[in-house]
């Protein structure tokens, strides 16, 4: 790992930290939400006040460097080329407007697209987990995704959220995870699955729906740091403009792949 690649290890850990301690300020506070693009998409001052706090953070550092971010006038993709930074203050604003613990704080540092260090911190959990070039942790601590092989062993979340003119898909997913593993959960915020699926305390994770970079780059560095894999519907290593998502252990990924296969056929 270089001198550099440490730097941002150390930046994105402090700025995601900073901005889910701000955010976690106005947690059950009674904050008013508006609607962006639908009535379920929702965005509150805690979203925009989080997000300029973390990159007041990282411009202290790196002043120059783009900033793609879920609110206001960040970017919304991500360069090709060079450095850059992905933020999303509050991942599961729905639960954070619902006085529900299950949300995060996001920020990924990436060159020439690809991550090279990410952190995840769920401030109301009391859990930060954060990925270097090589490592994944959670709490300073390195982890390991699960080593279940048994399908029928696992535990599979449908990822991120489809709006109401998509709810075959989102059928299609959950009947395909039923039918093919242990149990099915799901969160209402895609960095904290990941984060999950890093540590081990679940099997994996599917959707159809291309993933926002600010829902999916930082905690897709956690999996794969944490020994896990990431791949689009096709197989095929997962990217930021990759269509759907298939997150496992690795161990069951054949399987994970047929169930994305079932949605993309249904």
């Amino acid at each position: 790992m270089t001198d550099a690649d440490t730097s941002r290890a150390v930046v994105v850990e402090q700025a995601a930290t900073a901005g889910a301690e701000l955010a976690f300020k106005q947690f059950r506070t009674g904050i008013v939400a508006e609607s962006k693009d639908s009535e379920t998409d929702l965005v509150t001052e805690a979203d925009r006040a989080a997000q300029r706090r973390v990159i007041e953070r990282i411009q202290a550092t790196y002043p120059d460097d783009p900033i793609v971010g879920e609110e206001d006038d960040a970017l919304k993709q991500v360069p090709k080329e060079g450095p850059a930074w992905i933020i999303d203050p509050i991942d599961g604003t729905n639960n954070f407007v619902d006085g529900i613990r299950i949300w995060a704080t996001a920020v990924a540092a990436v060159v020439d697209g690809e991550p090279v260090a990410s952190a995840v911190v769920l401030p109301a959990v009391g859990d930060t987990y954060t990925a270097d070039t090589q490592t994944a942790y959670c709490n300073g601590t390195p982890i390991t995704v699960s080593e279940t092989d048994r399908p029928e062993l696992s535990t599979v979340v449908p990822m991120l959220w489809w709006d109401r003119e998509s709810r075959d898909a989102y059928a299609a997913a959950t009947r395909e995870i039923v039918q093919r593993f242990d149990d099915l959960r799901r969160f209402g915020s895609a960095q904290a699955t990941l984060a999950m699926v890093a540590a081990g305390a679940l099997e994996g994770g599917i959707t159809d729906l291309q993933a926002p970079p600010w829902d999916s780059v930082a905690g897709v560095h956690l999996v794969r740091n944490a020994g896990g894999r990431v791949t689009d519907l096709d197989g095929n290593r997962w990217h930021v403009d990759s269509q759907g998502m298939v997150i496992s252990n690795g161990n069951v990924h054949e399987a994970m792949q047929a169930a994305a296969d079932g949605i993309i056929n249904r």
